[in-house]
């Protein structure tokens, strides 16, 4: 609404009398001059400008059996270039239409070049060119905005479809009226002595002024709807009027009597209510929603004839520039909100007497983690605000009043976080969600060799979520390691916190569970595989008493299962693998299943 506002310079009186004005037929179309108001409202069905068509553009015949019906004629000459439209403000209840013809012959009007012959189910209350003033972007009533050049003649027809006739304003609009706000329409075509009809507010004094030269008397006369009647005592050259009607004056000259007609139409003066502060809390790129304030501002009055607008300073309100935007973005401080309540019928009707404060305090912005967790080995930790706000105050569900609790517990901590200003209380509350990690602990590895595809797994009794990695790699959530080629290897565990990680070096080799030395060519020794990518591996197998068996390094063929050149019976033996490590340690490898059968 604002924007069709903003454009509107020429906003008329709709003046709701019913015979206020009887408009003639095409030959006598009345004169539009410049920003000269038009009010208006016919009386009776008029002559036929369409001898009995049965069509004009989109206007079709009425209830009349011909197209006129209560109809009224206009006529306009533009003098500078832009865009132009209009509104036609009526009655709600009423169904009025309209064509606009570029002629500048009543007899050779051709097609019109803008139509409107919808009925009114919607209960509108403007037609026209342009934008409905009341944000209507839809509005089927409607039509395009014309764009007009110096020098073209244009007639107006207004008709009545329903019958029903309470009167009509026509409001002109468009940016030719930004441009050029005294010259847009030619004033040439008005040849009236009192010059065009006077749109006012209520409360001006209107001065119609007559002098002529060489007149001997004055009278003036008025008709408010019941005829012209003389007003006693009025035999001045100008006379100041406060009422809406049509003014007559009747000038005497030594040569002859002249008669002139004016139509003066007064508009009430909006009062806007008071429109009290409003203070909220305020987040970020956050909107208030300024239209919720026009209840207020319009009182009592009827929200179809007055309109509301907003604006960042006193200037701008009486000027009636530079609307904000309905849905004004906070700036985090108070503001102050000028208020203007304006007439849809005549925009210089108005009050901008009325302001309010936008006071937005700030709600709480709270940055810390809603999930922590506590590491095992440092037992406690600090959450909630570290870098508090000296302005805000905290509550936590423990019974502290501190931006920030030492907990060493799991569990769930929630804290409110208040920030109070001029009786409002901007609050913002968070639950801190605390988890404990258990230290991470290897209790064994399975290492499944012996085959084409090595497999490893790190086994732990400890519960929690851990991440497992091998000589370095990406950690995963699994703890299996398939495809592991022979030989020494890290592995690794943590917590996914980053609280603690352990490592363990493993040998992944293969040997036989079983073999079984007694002539077959089948398993006659008991070997490792793999040694070659051991420094320096030495095996010792033992029997079940510890005593040394046998030692064998990476370049022996294997044990045949004897002692000194004797047959050792079948029974299960024992081994140790060591290895030098990377420090020029000798190592001896973990987590191997240190032990096989022989079989004769």
């Amino acid at each position: 609404m604002i924007k069709a506002f903003a454009k509107t310079l020429l906003m008329l009186l709709f003046w709701q009398t019913a015979q206020a004005q009887v408009a003639q037929d095409c030959i006598d179309a009345v004169p539009i001059c410049s920003n000269t108001p038009i009010n208006g409202g016919t009386n009776g069905f008029g002559t036929d400008d369409f001898n009995g068509a049965a069509s004009s553009g989109c206007l079709e015949q009425t209830t009349t059996g011909v197209i006129e019906s209560n109809s009224a004629w206009y006529r306009f000459r533009t003098a500078e270039s832009g865009q132009l439209g209009f509104n036609i403000g009526h009655s709600a209840n009423e169904d009025w239409d309209f064509a606009l013809y570029r002629a500048s012959d009543c007899s050779d009007l051709g097609e019109p070049i803008r139509c409107n012959f919808f009925d009114n189910s919607e209960n509108t209350s403007f037609i026209g060119v342009g934008e409905d003033p009341t944000g209507d972007e839809d509005s089927v009533h409607y039509g395009d905005w014309l764009q007009v050049e110096a020098g073209e003649d244009y007639y107006l027809f207004i008709n009545n479809f329903s019958n029903i006739n309470s009167g009509f304003s026509i409001q002109f609009t468009g940016n030719i009226w930004a441009n050029y706000p005294n010259t847009a329409l030619d004033c040439s075509i008005v040849s009236n002595l009192l010059g065009p009809p006077i749109a006012a507010c209520q409360g001006d004094n209107v001065v119609l002024d007559a002098s002529t030269s060489g007149a001997t008397n004055y009278e003036w006369y008025m008709d408010s709807g019941s005829g012209y009647q003389l007003i006693a005592g009025a035999n001045g050259a100008t006379h100041t009027v406060q009422h809406s009607g049509r003014y007559r004056v009747v000038v005497a000259t030594s040569a002859e009597s002249m008669v002139s007609d004016v139509q003066v139409g007064f508009n009430d003066v909006p009062i806007t209510g008071t429109v009290s502060d409003e203070t909220l809390c305020y987040e970020a790129d956050m909107t208030f929603d300024l239209n919720s304030k026009n209840p207020e501002a319009l009182g009592g009055m009827d929200q179809d004839d007055f309109v509301v607008s907003y604006h960042n300073s006193q200037a701008d309100a009486e000027a009636a520039i530079n609307p904000l935007e309905k849905h004004y973005i906070l700036t985090g401080v108070s503001d102050t909100i000028y208020v203007r309540t304006t007439s849809l019928a005549n925009p210089d009707c108005y009050d901008a007497s009325q302001s309010f404060a936008l006071n937005a305090i700030e709600a709480p912005v709270l940055s810390f983690d809603e999930k922590v967790v506590i590491c095992e080995a440092v037992g406690g930790l600090e959450i909630g605000e570290t870098q508090p706000n000296a302005n805000y105050s905290y509550q936590w569900g423990t019974g502290e009043q501190t931006p920030s609790i030492m907990v060493s517990e799991a569990g769930e901590y929630k804290v409110t976080v208040t920030n109070q200003s001029n009786g409002i209380v901007c609050e913002a509350s968070r639950t801190v969600s605390v988890e404990i990690s258990t230290m991470p602990q290897i209790s064994s590895i399975d290492i499944d060799d012996m085959s084409a595809n090595n497999t490893v797994t790190i086994n732990t009794e400890n519960n929690g979520a851990y991440e497992f990695s091998m000589d370095g790699g990406e950690y995963q959530g699994s703890n299996v390691f398939e495809g592991v080629l022979p030989g020494v290897h890290t592995v690794s565990m943590r917590d996914p916190y980053g609280c603690d990680v352990v490592e363990e070096d493993i040998v992944v080799v293969g040997y036989l569970a079983v073999f079984s030395p007694n002539g077959d060519v089948l398993n006659e020794t008991w070997q490792i595989e793999g040694l070659s990518t051991l420094n320096s591996p030495i095996v010792t197998i033992y029997d079940r008493y510890g005593k040394l068996i046998k030692q064998m390094t990476e370049f022996d063929t294997g044990w045949d299962g004897s002692f000194q050149g004797k047959p050792l019976p079948s029974t299960d033996y024992w081994f140790k693998l060591s290895y030098v490590d990377d420090d020029g340690n000798r190592t001896y490898a973990k987590y191997l299943q240190s032990h096989f059968s022989l079989r004769r």
